[in-house]
């Protein structure tokens, strides 16, 4: 077998690949800040091999201007903006005009571009009666999926991704009716009235009214907490290319439309591993409660890998230095949880947790630091939001990421068909065998 080494050059800022006797240049494409890309794109053809590389922890399958993340500083910005600065000035839907269109929009910009999304909150009615079919009892982000797949048949003169006038509108009908829809999952689960939209609202302050509401009576809402779940989503609203993000953007560049890329985006949320962390952060935190275990003990379990015993809501995919946007999150959920009126115990359990934590050297070493999902799901039920709402909110706040990042693929010029390689370890070449020849195999 050919050894392989990468070496670099003096004389070109390019790489090289050693295979065997060939060496292949790697042409280098630099960022503007953090690292730069090699590309591979010429292995197969100039040197008969493929990258391997599980999970795409170490390739690039595209080049962005949206979001920048450098884990080991700690440091997220969204189209160069510092999260910090965008989650305490801005509001959500000024953050989704900024990832989609790549600008911070003036005063009448943004005002035009509220003023649309509000306008097609409603849900066709026929869309509507489909949409409230589903089991009430259904799991919530398989019922968001299914609806956001299922606009495409009431709007098809928006489903073209090559023409900027449908995509412009088909991204404004998804931020205007997936809220809609997640309040009425929410209502449905609870066996509740559905509201329709209220306009004269902000669009998150109608959100909490049409999840939590009656018809029959005034619903004033603390803007405190308007201003709080209105930060959350502007901290989920993306995050490079992530699982659901990469999802979209592979589905997309088969040039299927927006709503069929984002109703696989959704599924890919809702997978435990990408979307479910906050739940399983509030499991661990009722559970330390309820057991009446102290957290010390807790954390040496942890430490001691007993089965079954985690830390949740620590560490990173990316991030190896305290999450920027957890930071934000610890402070808003004391100031929701004083507003709302409550001390809560879980509250209390999740800082002697991150304290302890924090001052250990064993979740030291291993860079373990609290994730923005560590304290989320308390702001989120101090809200009143039951646990399995947490993902379709996170899919809310994600949902101009996915956007975003599907409208820059399908203007890059260099978007080709998403099509990864493989290294096959199954059988060699074997001749069929007939069926009564075969030696008989014993299945438990």
């Amino acid at each position: 077998m050919a050894k392989v080494k990468v070496e670099s050059v003096d004389t070109t800022p390019d790489g090289v690949l050693t295979v065997g006797e060939k060496k292949i240049v790697l042409p280098r494409t630099s960022a503007s800040v953090g690292n730069d890309g090699l590309s591979v794109s010429r292995l197969l053809a100039d040197g008969d091999v493929v990258s391997l590389d599980p999970g795409f922890t170490n390739t690039a399958s595209c080049q962005s201007a949206i979001t920048y993340i450098d884990g080991g500083a700690g440091i997220l910005r969204y189209r160069g903006y510092p999260i910090e600065q965008l989650a305490k000035r801005s509001s959500f839907l000024e953050v989704a005009y900024l990832l989609i269109y790549g600008e911070l929009p003036d005063a009448s910009t943004l005002e035009s571009f509220i003023r649309a999304v509000h306008r097609h909150r409603l849900l066709h009615e026929d869309f509507k009666a489909f949409f409230t079919a589903f089991p009430h009892r259904g799991h919530p982000m398989a019922i968001l999926q299914a609806g956001v797949a299922g606009l495409a048949t009431y709007y098809e003169d928006t489903l073209d991704p090559r023409d900027r006038t449908q995509l412009d509108t088909a991204l404004v009908l998804l931020l205007a009716k997936v809220p809609t829809m997640i309040s009425y999952i929410a209502k449905r689960a609870a066996g509740l009235p559905l509201l329709y939209p209220d306009s004269q609202r902000s669009y998150t302050e109608d959100f909490i009214r049409m999840t939590f509401g009656m018809p029959y009576q005034a619903y004033d809402i603390d803007p405190a907490i308007v201003r709080a779940l209105d930060m959350l989503l502007i901290l989920h609203a993306d995050h490079e290319q992530n699982c659901s993000t990469s999802t979209v953007r592979l589905v997309g560049s088969s040039q299927a439309n927006l709503y069929a890329s984002v109703a696989a985006g959704v599924g890919a949320l809702a997978g435990p591993l990408h979307g479910g962390a906050n739940e399983a952060v509030l499991r661990m935190l009722n559970q330390i409660r309820d057991t009446g275990e102290p957290v010390q003990s807790y954390v040496d379990k942890v430490k001691s890998k007993v089965e079954g015993v985690r830390l949740m809501g620590f560490g990173h995919r990316v991030y190896k230095n305290y999450d920027p946007r957890a930071a934000l999150v610890k402070e808003t959920a004391h100031d929701v949880l004083s507003r709302l009126g409550k001390r809560d115990e879980l509250l209390d359990i999740a800082m002697e947790l991150e304290d302890i934590a924090l001052n250990d050297d064993y979740f030291k070493e291993r860079k373990l630091y609290p994730n923005v999902d560590f304290y989320t799901g308390l702001i989120y039920s101090a809200m009143g939001f039951p646990t399995k709402m947490f993902t379709p909110l996170f899919a809310l706040g994600r949902l101009p990421g996915w956007i975003a990042q599907y409208v820059e693929m399908t203007e890059d010029p260099s978007t080709k068909i998403g099509r990864p390689r493989q290294v096959y370890v199954g059988s060699t070449e074997r001749d069929y065998v007939l069926l009564r020849q075969r030696s008989a195999r014993v299945i438990d």
